[in-house]
């Protein structure tokens, strides 16, 4: 077990960190918008599991090699850019679909592939890697008993406060969405939003410098 004053330090800082809008927000945000309240806080639950085999890894060694390989760490970046792409694109083809009050939907309406997707989105962002392991470290007590163990330990809480913070966003998109659905034209728009800004984040990985 984290000694309770090194779980609390790294809480806090885990929570600065996350607080801040960063990829997670955007995307969250942006599912929100193309998708509702639902199929946002679907995505946050699912970026917050694709964090647990990252944590695992990290914790076994294996994250370590990743973020010291460029080319493998540049893979991952680029595997989860061209996938934040594609879900942006798919939003923006099928925003038509978003608007129509029934009707089949290209959209992943089903919660599993929202669930699923959301998860693909956290196990790829090589950011995520390069942050669990330069700070879980940090905060592990070689005195407190296993290693690996106190690494998870800080890894689901970091996955709970994420979940906590992204889903404050979603939940304030979705009020902004719930306004702009009262007219189809709107849902459109917003809907094409949330793509553009999936395909945005999906950029931004992709140019983002390697983790030396």
């Amino acid at each position: 077990m984290v000694p309770p004053d090194r779980l609390l330090a790294f809480s806090l800082a885990a929570l600065v960190l996350i607080v801040i809008p960063g990829p997670a927000v955007l995307f969250s945000v942006g599912r929100t918008l193309a998708l509702g309240r639902t199929g946002g806080l679907l995505s946050v639950i699912g970026v917050a599991l694709g964090l647990i085999p990252i944590v695992g890894a990290v914790a076994l060694g294996v994250g370590g090699l990743v973020a010291q390989s460029v080319p493998l760490f540049v893979a991952l970046k680029v595997v989860g850019a061209l996938y934040l792409v594609y879900l942006g694109i798919q939003a923006i083809r099928h925003r038509k679909d978003a608007a129509a009050p029934v009707g089949p939907s290209t959209l992943p309406r089903s919660h599993g592939r929202q669930l699923l997707q959301g998860f693909v989105v956290g196990i790829t962002n090589p950011k995520t890697i390069a942050f669990f392991v330069a700070v879980l470290p940090q905060f592990v007590d070689l005195r407190a008993g296993s290693v690996p163990l106190q690494m998870l330990e800080l890894g689901l809480v970091f996955a709970v406060i994420a979940v906590v913070s992204d889903a404050v966003w979603v939940f304030v998109a979705a009020g902004a969405r719930a306004w702009f659905a009262r007219s189809p034209k709107r849902v459109e728009r917003l809907t094409a939003t949330g793509g553009g800004m999936m395909i945005g984040l999906g950029g931004i990985l992709a140019v983002s410098g390697d983790p030396h």
